[in-house]
């Protein structure tokens, strides 16, 4: 799944909710600090952790994989 975002960078408990994966930021705060969240294949527990163009994002026991680009790259 491609999600675009303006600016340079998101934050990660942001990314979540946007992309669905979470439905409210207790909830991806509560995905992001056990350990199921991973930003370019290493667990992150930081919930602002910034998210920038060209980072991978996958969340344990969801099935889609969350590519982050600019809305201006084409």
């Amino acid at each position: 799944m491609r999600i675009e975002i303006d600016g340079d960078y998101i934050e990660l408990q942001q990314l979540l909710k946007l992309a669905g994966a979470a439905e409210s930021g207790g909830h991806a705060k509560e995905l992001i600090l056990s350990g199921k969240v991973k930003v370019g294949g290493i667990t992150e527990t930081r919930r602002s952790k910034k998210i920038r163009p060209g980072d991978i994002v996958r969340v344990e026991g969801v099935a889609n994989v969350m590519e982050v680009a600019s809305r201006t790259e084409k």
